[in-house]
């Protein structure tokens, strides 16, 4: 609770932002070298002395040290820049001659783990653009966000420079120019910026936003909104420029009032205080010694704003301009004349205040016309000091005090509203000021008995000393100090005096401002460090009872952070620290302190609480503070149990197990053999599975710090309470409370004992004990007698006071063994929850037996809803015990892994009855299991259940371990419900990742496996609904727009996957509407699906199982459905051949219209004969569908594959469908096959045609194509040929010659095959037709050249 340096940031990079701004010099090494050197001993020379008269002696030995000569060495470069940090410290500046730094804020990892905050470089270059011109002062500006749900981060930060040349621009954090103009032609001197601040009291005027930019001789002030609204316009301008790759426009220039300041020799620094306004008296009072006895007085005090310069001649100077008017302030006084003429008092005045007015008016420099005039502002008083000359200027944040620098080495506190110097400081040579406001806490004056004051705001004066490295903090206005730290000798202190830009009164309700006061930068490490003051110290003295209480504070703390303390001197101090505290809330707060501490051991702990609290118990009653009484005797009760179960988990005895009654063990032990191959199959998958990385300070096995114990119990009167908190917590506790017993390594009787006196409610044992049992499972698996002890330790809670209600009527549920249950079903840990559950049984059978034998005095079994329940607990833990063992086997290599999915009884019922099914869906993805092998599993289920023989070993884990969940489940897990699970999983899969078209194909492949038409309907329209449908037509949308199959490109653009992948989903689109179609017609024939749940299953409530959705869906329209089959089938063989069409022009306005639907509704389509022309549109594409894919078979034929032989079956059809002549089609496969040499299969179609006449001429001429290659275009041709050709009739050696064999594909094909062709001619061409002579001749032709071969 005292005043505080604490480091917030780093800064990265230093010595590569100094090699940047120092390259020139770095050229002279020696140079720079021999100055840093004379800088030093001067330093030490002058100032090193003061503190210590041997410093000087010494200093040649104190820097040997390799950091610290590096340090001093690089250290002084800061002081020659010009550094800015923006007040949200996440940009800093740093500028030197021409060129910048900006750096960044980034969050980064240290290595202990903890977030911590770095600036680093974001942009570097060279700001100026006009030759000879340098920076000279930057300031960073973080502009408020606009947007409603901004919380008070600045949406950007401008950073705005002032030049030597005259010159102001504005950049981006990313050094982009948004603006730049002239204001003045003399260097800039400095630039300030005030911001918005809620005013503190309803009389306090609110200021407006400014920046104020120093010339020499002239002060220009531009409004706050106008300079936020005109860097928005220009940022998004720049923005916009930059995406459109256009040039940059230039913004008009920005509005401002310019001051030319008079009466001063020399101005170095000013303060812009804000607008005032004067009291009737002091106006009245101005404008008579002003104005002299005939001034005239306005009715209303004019508004002013306030200047304050600092420089020479005087050395303060206040100036005062009236607000609305660009007029001299003179001009509201009557009979006031033109700037040169002053009045005799005023002279007068002059010389009485210590300085004359100059009477050489220095000649006027050569302006620019875009310079505007300044208009003349004389100074109204100030403070003259002839030899003194004023640095700096600093004003507090309530515009009330500021502090000044001089070259006397002088800080003084100036009285802004009076205008005169309060208190002066010496010693503070090159001083740099700051200002901390401290707000009081909310809690410290509601205590007062009227209404409750307003928060009260203490002003700090923060003087750094970078001659004597130190930091001091001073309370003002005659405060003492109330800090100092030891710092650097070549830091930089830090202070903005705003904050964010852009705010008001509306916009600034509800936000907490992120921003630094005074922030300390040491070049030498990087560290940026801010101070932190207590509010207290602005009431305090030294004789202050709470202040002493604070000190006694701070050195406990400082004792117990410091780990090399012995424990009993921790002990010593700690009690004598805080016996001599007197305020109880102090004192409460150094006894939370000491209990927090992880160094302190429990001994020390409990005797340092004893002794405070007979302390406290011997006072008088009425003076103890009742809650750090109360405080003192829970945490010491606390203390001594921890110190208990400790001492007693070091005793190692051996259990006894005297509650244990042999019957319950034989009891367990039936029911353990009976679950034992379960649980060993979920050991094995669970404990090798997969290795993982643990900490040793998580494990549950490290012993509980007492920190930890004291922070999860709480102690009320006599009753002690586990505090809720995370489940890693209860089970640190938990560990420490009772693993020892389960293990049998602590007497368990004695824990039991212990911890029922101290008052815990048994409920929160048993919730503490089941939470150890159930998430230390594998150690659980591992320990064989662990079950035993547990059912010790549960029969032993039992037993305890308000466990079991004596009252209770055991045909209702008990709350004790009811919580037993919730836990269980609630687990993760599917193996624990069993063994947790049959133990539990076991001892609430015991129980329910003692009730009933002292109830009834009969020898009759208890039957009771307890039991009932239990039985139900047990089986549904048992099948989810095999459901999660089946869902750990990890997956093969090369799948799309995914952390094991883990399953309780909770998460089962609430998941709904297909809940299940979902499950076991999921599993069959990650194992990426085949539809067929699944099939394959579930048909050996289906005959190991109807023989009654298990499946065998050889079919593998995976096998085996499916059939028992199904054998388990048959009813959840029925093939069909498990089928359109998994058609539901492969589809979502599939949209989560389009490319993979094997997803869609597997999901359409186990849709097939559905027996049920029903389920198969539903699952179809809703397949197509969600997923289907919108990529489908945007396929169609893509075909028809490009005409042709799209290459990869527009695909993945428009469609969202790539060419191969359109290509697969188009075909599963087929196979799904096919399926939607038969499923249709077969929905008349079959009854709706009984959807049942297996009994101890029968109360999940959650969302509907797929099944239940797909019943509930509405039945398609057939026609409509074919209708898009049609379509489908179009894209799938456009995209399969690369053809050329547009799919959506081979249907009528009807069938456009048609398309992309709901299944279900009814459409007006497309009904009689088709239009002519899109008939001969759709069979020409059909015929480029079969050449297509004769083409493929002849390429299948030489190559290694047979190709697919469902394409020719699929025209056929398709042609019935679009009004395309069958018979021409098996025409043209027919000429087409002939053509690519396929003559058996043309000549098994060829029995298919109708029209043989047709065929026969379209025969003929391929014939003669094939006679005119042999005969006429051979490479070779050989003598019998050409003699052949001779004799042949002259009008067959014409037709030959007129032949052209470039169309056949394939023209080479043997004489016997061109034979057999001819003879296939004779046989199928009549004796009337007009070509039969002909094809005699063609035979003999064929005939012959077979007898010349």
């Amino acid at each position: 609770m005292s005043c505080c340096l604490l480091e917030f940031c780093r800064v990265q990079e230093l010595k590569a932002v100094r090699e940047f701004l120092f390259q020139n010099q770095q050229n002279n090494p020696s140079l720079e070298d021999k100055k840093t050197e004379n800088e030093l001993a001067w330093d030490d020379s002058d100032w090193g002395s003061w503190d210590n008269p041997e410093a000087k002696e010494d200093s040649s030995g104190t820097t040997t040290g390799v950091e610290e000569d590096s340090a001093a060495v690089s250290a002084p470069w800061l002081q020659d820049c010009v550094v800015s940090l923006s007040p949200c410290s996440d940009l800093m500046v740093v500028a030197k001659d021409h060129k910048a730094v900006f750096l960044s804020a980034k969050w980064r990892t240290d290595d202990g783990g903890r977030e911590e905050m770095t600036l680093a470089v974001s942009w570097s270059g060279t700001l100026s653009t006009e030759e000879g011109e340098s920076v000279s002062s930057v300031i960073c500006i973080p502009l408020a966000s606009q947007k409603r749900s901004s919380t008070g981060r600045p949406d950007w930060t401008c950073i705005v420079v002032g030049f030597s040349s005259g010159y102001v621009r504005f950049y981006t954090e990313s050094g982009v120019l948004l603006l730049a103009q002239l204001l003045n032609e003399d260097p800039v001197l400095r630039l300030k910026c005030r911001t918005y601040e809620i005013p503190r009291h309803p009389g306090v005027t609110e200021q407006h936003e400014e920046l104020s930019i120093l010339y020499p001789a002239a002060l220009v002030t531009i409004d706050g909104f106008s300079l936020f609204q005109s860097l928005r316009a220009c940022r998004n301008q720049v923005a916009r420029a930059a995406a459109a790759g256009s040039e940059v426009v230039h913004p008009p220039p920005l509005a401002y009032k310019k001051w030319g300041l008079q009466d001063m020799d020399t101005i170095v620094d000013h303060s812009s205080v804000g607008i005032m306004t004067l009291c009737v008296f002091d106006q009245m009072k101005n404008a008579s010694i002003l104005g002299g006895f005939h001034a005239s007085v306005k009715g209303s005090p004019p508004a002013m704003s306030q200047y304050i310069t600092v420089g020479g001649g005087p050395y303060t100077g206040f100036y005062y301009a009236i607000e609305g008017s660009s007029q001299p302030l003179l001009s509201h006084v009557a009979l006031a004349v033109a700037s040169k003429l002053t009045s005799a008092l005023f002279s007068a005045a002059s010389g009485w205040l210590g300085w004359k007015k100059q009477s050489e008016e220095e000649p006027t420099q050569k302006q620019k016309p875009k310079v505007e005039p300044a208009t003349p502002l004389a100074v109204r008083f100030g403070l003259p000091d002839s030899r003194r000359h004023g640095e700096f200027i600093c004003l507090s944040p309530c515009n009330t005090l500021a502090g000044v620098t001089d070259d006397f080495g002088r800080v003084t506190l100036l009285d802004v509203g009076r205008g005169i110097a309060i208190r002066m400081w010496k010693g503070y040579r090159d001083a740099q000021l700051g200002w901390v406001q401290v707000s009081e806490g909310r809690g410290e004056r509601e205590s007062s008995p009227s209404a409750p004051l307003p928060r009260r705001h203490a002003q700090f004066l923060v003087i750094y000393a970078p001659r004597r490295g130190i930091l001091e903090v001073w309370g003002t206005q005659q405060g003492p100090r109330v800090g100092a730290f030891t710092v650097g000798k070549h830091c930089r202190l830090l202070y903005a005096g705003y904050r964010l830009m852009g705010v008001n009164s509306v916009t600034s309700q509800g936000w907490l401002l992120h921003t630094q006061q005074v922030c300390l930068f040491d070049p030498a490490t990087g560290a940026l460090r801010t101070v932190t003051v207590p509010f207290h110290l602005a009431l305090s003295d030294k004789k202050s009872e709470r202040a002493k209480d604070m000190h006694l504070l701070k050195r406990l703390t400082t004792l117990l952070k410091s780990r090399e303390v012995e424990p009993d001197i921790l002990e010593s101090e700690a009690q004598s620290a805080l016996l001599d505290i007197k305020h109880p809330a102090v004192k409460k707060q150094a006894l939370e302190s000491l209990l927090a501490n992880k160094n302190a051991p429990v001994s020390c702990l409990t005797n340092i609480t004893r002794v405070l609290l007979a302390s406290l118990k011997g006072q008088d009653p009425e003076a103890v503070d009742e809650v750090l009484f109360q405080m003192c005797s829970s945490q010491l009760k606390l203390l001594q149990l921890y110190t208990d179960i400790q001492q007693l988990h070091c005793t190692r005895e051996a259990t006894t197990d005297s509650h244990t009654e042999p019957t319950e063990v034989a009891g367990i032990e039936e029911e353990l053999a009976r679950v034992s191959p379960t649980l060993q199959r979920y050991a094995e998958l669970t404990s090798g599975s997969r290795p993982s990385v643990s900490f040793a300070q998580d494990s549950p096995d490290a012993s509980l710090p007492v920190q930890s114990f004291l922070s999860q119990m709480e102690c009320e009167g006599e009753e002690i309470r586990v505090v809720p908190g995370p489940n890693a917590d209860w089970t640190q506790l938990g560990s420490f409370l009772f693993w020892g017993c389960l293990t049998g390594e602590s007497p368990l009787q004695k824990v039991c004992n212990t911890l029922q006196k101290t008052g815990i409610s048994p409920q929160q044992l048993l919730s503490l004990l089941l939470s150890v049992w159930l998430h230390r499972e594998k150690e659980v698996l591992k320990k064989t007698e662990a079950v035993r002890h547990l059912h010790t330790l549960l029969t032993a809670l039992s037993s305890m006071k308000g466990a079991v209600e004596e009252s209770w009527d055991m045909q209702c549920v008990s709350p004790w063994w009811q919580q037993v249950r919730s836990a269980c079903v609630q687990s993760h840990s599917s193996a624990a929850a069993l063994l947790a559950a049959i133990v539990a049984h076991r001892a609430a059978k015991a129980n329910i037996t003692i009730l009933a034998e002292t109830k009834f005095q009969s020898e009759w079994e208890a039957v009771s809803l307890e039991l009932e329940q239990w039985a139900v607990c047990v089986r549904q833990l048992e099948d989810v015990l095999s459901l999660q063992t089946l869902l750990c086997v990890p997956p093969p290599q090369g799948t799309p892994g995914s952390a094991t999915p883990h399953c309780s009884v909770k998460a089962l019922l609430e998941g709904g009855r297909g809940g299940i099914a979902d499950s076991v869906a999921k599993w069959v993805f990650r194992q990426d299991l085949a539809p067929e092998r699944l099939k394959d599993m579930l048909q050996r289920r289906g005959e190991a259940e109807s023989t009654g023989q298990p499946s065998q070993p050889e079919q593998g884990r995976e096998k085996r371990l499916l059939v028992s969940v199904c054998q388990r489940f048959p009813d959840s897990l029925s093939p069909d419900l498990l089928f359109a699970h998994c058609c539901w999983e492969y589809v979502v899969q599939w949209n989560k990742d389009p490319e993979e078209g094997r997803y869609l194909c597997w999901a359409v492949e186990h849709l097939k496996l559905v027996s049920s038409p029903h389920i198969q309907l539903g699952i179809s329209s809703m397949m197509w609904n969600t997923f289907i449908v919108k990529c489908f037509s945007a396929a169609a949308f893509l075909i028809e727009k490009v005409g042709k199959a799209p290459k990869d490109r527009l695909c993945r653009r428009d469609v969202g996957m790539g060419d191969c992948a359109m290509t697969s989903f188009l075909g599963s689109c087929v196979q799904l509407l096919q399926i939607l179609m038969e499923a249709d017609s077969g929905v008349e024939e079959v009854t709706p699906p009984e959807l049942c749940v297996e009994e101890v299953w029968g109360g999940a409530e959650g969302p509907a199982s797929i099944a239940e959705l797909a019943l509930e869906q509405k039945g398609v329209h057939y026609p409509l459905v074919q209708h898009h089959y049609l379509l489908a089938s179009l894209l799938h063989t456009a995209m399969t051949f690369s053809l050329r069409v547009k799919p959506l022009s081979l249907f009528d306005s009807k069938g456009k219209n048609a398309f992309f639907r709901e299944l279900s509704s009814i459409q007006l389509m497309p009904s009689g004969d088709m239009d002519p022309g899109l008939v001969s549109l759709r069979q020409e594409f059909l015929l480029r569908v079969l050449t297509g894919w004769v083409t493929t078979q002849r390429e299948a034929v030489e190559g290694p594959g047979s190709g697919d032989k469902t394409w020719p079956s699929l025209c056929l059809d398709l042609g019935l469908l679009l009004q395309v002549n069958p018979d021409l089609l098996r025409r043209h496969l027919v000429c087409e096959l002939y053509n690519q040499g396929l003559d058996p299969r043309a000549e098994q179609v060829m029995f298919e045609v109708e029209d043989k006449d047709v065929l026969g001429s379209q025969l003929l001429v391929l014939t003669g194509q094939r006679l005119s290659y042999s005969l006429l275009h051979t490479q070779t041709q050989t003598r019998p040929a050409m003699e052949l050709l001779a004799r042949l009739p002259p009008t067959l050696c014409t037709w030959l010659k007129a032949m052209d064999p470039s169309e056949l594909g394939c023209p080479s094909v043997p004489l016997s095959q061109t034979s057999r062709l001819v003879s296939r001619l004779i046989e199928i061409l009549p004796e009337n037709h007009g070509q039969y002579s002909l094809a005699l001749h063609l035979l003999e032709a064929v005939e012959a050249l077979q007898g010349e071969d």
